[in-house]
């Protein structure tokens, strides 16, 4: 018989209970979350029509689409002659949550409120090469506002990611905190155009320097020499990028200066003053670190853009910015856009790594109901009943074990309490119930043990 790979496709994941546990623990907060500050959750198709998805990503985003053939006679159709990828495809799979949002508002437009605030929490999907930590299929985090040119949009989802983070255990800026490194579209072209960039350039220079922290400020100078910049203009960018000073005040400050010859360039450092006084009162305050160098490589962002870094760790946990014309693509209209997204994938493995999640998570089973022999069958399926209609979780063990093999189980599920019911029980009208963290055990009355593990268990969280 022939074998089979069992393992999941490269750069996708199988995921088992406790890691599905671990993923809905987090997500809870993320949606208690975002729904405290008034947003609304949306789903949109895994694929879109490719003509959709290209186009919006810059051309390295662009290759890492997931393209899907046609089917049926229009494949057999452009399987003709010589045909290209474009040929075979006419549609992709999401990219991102933004551009499927962008084309949602422009199909329900008249449907939604004058400020769309959504959050959506969904798989997306790149044609890249996985690696630890970079997955071809994989989660993202989504909380967008729709309708307004206001900066204190910025604030609002820059609040809502920080106290995601918070909540989930990350905390100050030391090495179990995180920053959120914010910039603007603006600032970056004003330090282009003092540099002396031309303006065919500035997107591909943009790249280059979005790699800083993976490549260093060596590999960005090989790449901007590679990219057509002459030595002159990346010794002037690069010795602007180590000059940027560290606090928040102090960067603001000293951008003024460096840009005050650029329109694009202070109106970017007003811009940013005026999200830094919004958030003033808010989570997000305290973890601010204005980085003048931060692009991100996506071309459809406008204006303020930032991106979360986990202090001590490489590459992001999450990013965002304003997008006030994407979403004129579709509708030819300006309808003003920000938001931010929270790296699930990554979010869960520091947390991993980190011990940071509860030792019991909902949705564990918190009951084991036991087995004795044929003749105790009945008070134990009525006991698992009891306890259920009560809202607790309880497992039922299925056979007619010894009761060692029943622990083991009851560990293995990381169950504390095992309920044993047997004749000498029954007839006395009580249950024993074994602590399997500390080995304790003690009898109660039947019709007290509802009660008392409800007491336990809430007296644990």
């Amino acid at each position: 018989m022939a074998r089979f790979n069992t393992a999941p496709v490269s750069g996708t994941r199988d995921f088992l209970p406790l890691d599905v546990l671990r993923r809905n623990y987090v997500i809870d907060i993320i949606e208690r979350i975002y729904q405290s500050y008034g947003f609304e959750p949306l789903e949109t198709p895994t694929m879109e029509r490719l003509d959709t998805l290209l186009g919006k990503y810059g051309d390295e985003g662009d290759q890492l689409i997931f393209r899907v053939a046609k089917r049926g006679a229009k494949l057999e159709r452009a399987l003709v002659g010589n045909p290209t990828e474009s040929d075979i495809a006419d549609e992709g799979l999401r990219y991102d949550l933004t551009v499927p949002l962008a084309r949602v508002v422009a199909e329900y437009r008249n449907q939604l409120p004058r400020y769309f605030k959504r959050y959506q929490i969904a798989p997306v999907y790149r044609a890249d090469r996985p690696a630890k930590g970079r997955y071809r299929e994989f989660y993202q985090c989504d909380v967008d506002i729709v309708g307004s040119k206001s900066l204190m949009v910025e604030a609002e989802v820059l609040n809502a990611g920080a106290q995601v983070l918070q909540e989930l255990g990350f905390r100050g800026v030391g090495e179990e905190g995180f920053r959120l490194r914010l910039n603007h579209r603006g600032v970056l072209k004003g330090l282009m155009e003092v540099a002396g960039v031309q303006a065919a350039l500035e997107g591909s220079v943009l790249v280059a320097i979005d790699k800083l922290d993976k490549i260093g400020i060596d590999g960005v100078r090989e790449e901007l020499l590679g990219r057509g910049l002459d030595e002159h203009t990346t010794a002037h960018l690069l010795q602007t990028l180590t000059a940027a000073p560290t606090s928040v005040a102090e960067t603001l400050s000293w951008l003024s200066d460096v840009l005050e010859a650029s329109e694009a360039g202070s109106r970017g450092v007003t811009d940013l003053k005026q999200v830094v006084a919004y958030t003033a009162q808010g989570p997000a305050h305290a973890h601010l670190h204005i980085d003048p160098f931060l692009a991100r490589g996506l071309s459809y962002y406008t204006g303020p853009i930032y991106e979360i870094e986990f202090i001590g760790l490489s590459g992001s946990g999450g990013a965002g910015g304003r997008y006030d014309d994407l979403i004129g693509m579709f509708s030819n209209q300006t309808i003003p856009a920000c938001g931010f997204s929270l790296g699930l994938e990554r979010i869960l493995l520091i947390m991993d790594e980190r011990g940071m999640f509860p030792t019991q998570l909902a949705g564990q089973p918190q009951v084991l109901v036991t087995q004795f022999d044929e003749s105790t069958i009945e008070a134990s399926l009525h006991l698992t009943h009891q306890l259920r209609a009560a809202g607790l979780r309880v497992d039922l063990y299925p056979d007619l074990d010894r009761y060692g093999r029943q622990f083991k189980y009851a560990d293995e599920r990381k169950i504390r309490y095992a309920l044993l019911i047997g004749p000498e029980e029954i007839a006395r009208q009580v249950v024993a119930v074994k602590d399997l963290t500390s080995g304790d055990q003690r009898e109660v009355a039947i019709e007290e043990i509802t009660t008392w593990l409800q007491q336990q268990i809430l007296h644990s969280l």
